[in-house]
């Protein structure tokens, strides 16, 4: 696409004009439509995965196991605003560190690949009654027994 608007900008009907730049309008809306480009490709990407790593953050709950940036696995004991109080290892021993050092809520990643395993199960068995329903006979899987 950016190829053929840049072939639109360069030919040229007269030969006086000089093509891209001689010809302001085309040059601007060139610009235009890169910015535009460089816009959908990085920046809202980058944005909409702040707002996804702020919503996690935000939802840490006492009692969820999180990883932070520096590598410490813990499980959540207090929550306040800015800060949250995590118990590590076998002696339990209790560190404070802010919300921004969380990397990952590893509680919430097990609950949702716990719901998507449910919800697979829950397709394959419908799919499996509307065959029954329609009096075919479901197939067998490798290693399922008779």
């Amino acid at each position: 696409m950016l190829y053929t608007v840049f072939n639109l900008c360069t030919s040229s009907d007269t030969p006086q004009s000089t093509g891209l730049f001689g010809n302001p309008v085309m040059m601007i809306v060139l610009l235009v439509v890169m910015f535009g480009a460089m816009y959908f490709l990085t920046i809202r990407p980058q944005k909409k995965r702040q707002q996804e790593e702020q919503e996690m953050r935000s939802a840490v709950d006492v009692g969820d196991e999180i990883t932070t940036i520096g590598g410490i696995c813990g499980r959540v004991v207090t929550v306040k605003e800015e800060h949250l109080i995590i118990e590590t290892g076998a002696d339990r021993n209790r560190m404070q560190i802010t919300r921004w050092a969380i990397q990952q809520n590893n509680t919430a990643n097990e609950r949702l690949a716990a719901e998507r395993a449910a919800a697979k199960e829950a397709a394959e068995k419908a799919k499996q009654e509307k065959l029954e329903a329609n009096g075919k006979k479901p197939r067998k899987k490798k290693g399922e027994d008779e």
